[in-house]
């Protein structure tokens, strides 16, 4: 399937009830409102494509954007290349479940997700937490210096509660995701969750969401969840 055959393919998929919510989400024209299910078929089809992903993430149409996520060559994409695409990336989906979930499957994934959290930009930095949440959750343990992990938590446990609303939610997962995923760091990000305690996140022309990372592990563990590894990052 070439460039062209994709879009009106992602067209005739589209739903306007799709498009309404991905819209009160902070999308924004163009696109056309796809379920990301309905992309499995086409992603069978075409596998693994990075040049057809570039031309796609170019449109700035964000169910093509997305699409290209599923369809990249993450580990074939350098620095820039993720620079770029951070850049294009407008709002936190975009940011945190395109971006973000295909540099979890490159090599150079922390190194880059270290400089989108030390940047001081709200949506590289939650791109940067929300990453290192996708590689906790998919990697074996043995692959992370737990004393950064560890420093990171304490970062968080400082700043989360003055930084920007979607930094403070990915911030919020990775404590999360640490209690429950990254057992050697279990009992630590427990006690930084209990330290931070609940987090207000505000949301433009919608209520304020209230998020709990420690009534979260509770609710994992009791679920017996401690050590959760998923075997996919992508769709």
């Amino acid at each position: 399937m070439n460039f062209e055959t994709v879009m009106q393919e992602l067209e005739a998929l589209g739903k306007e009830r799709l498009k309404k919510m991905y819209m009160s989400n902070g999308a924004r024209e163009p696109l056309f409102g796809v379920a990301t299910g309905a992309m499995k078929p086409m992603a069978k089809q075409i596998k693994i494509n990075q040049p057809l992903a570039e031309e796609l993430y170019a449109t700035g149409n964000y169910d093509a954007m997305y699409f290209a996520g599923i369809i990249a060559d993450p580990k074939a994409m350098t620095a820039a290349d993720y620079e770029r695409w951070i850049e294009g990336a407008y709002f936190y989906m975009l940011s945190d479940y395109v971006v973000a979930v295909t540099l979890a499957e490159a090599d150079i994934a922390q190194e880059v997700a270290d400089q989108w959290i030390a940047s001081g930009d709200e949506l590289r930095m939650s791109a940067g937490w929300s990453c290192y949440c996708w590689l906790l959750g998919s990697r074996p343990d043995a692959q992370f210096d737990e004393s950064k992990l560890a420093s990171m938590l304490e970062r968080v446990e400082q700043t989360i509660h003055e930084s920007p609303e979607r930094t403070k939610a990915s911030m919020n997962n990775f404590m999360y995701t640490v209690g429950v995923s990254y057992l050697p760091l279990h009992d630590k990000a427990v006690e930084t969750a209990k330290a931070v305690g609940p987090v207000e996140i505000k949301r433009d022309n919608k209520k304020s969401s209230i998020v709990n990372a420690s009534e979260s592990i509770q609710k994992a563990i009791d679920k017996n969840q401690l050590g959760f590894k998923r075997k996919y990052v992508r769709c």
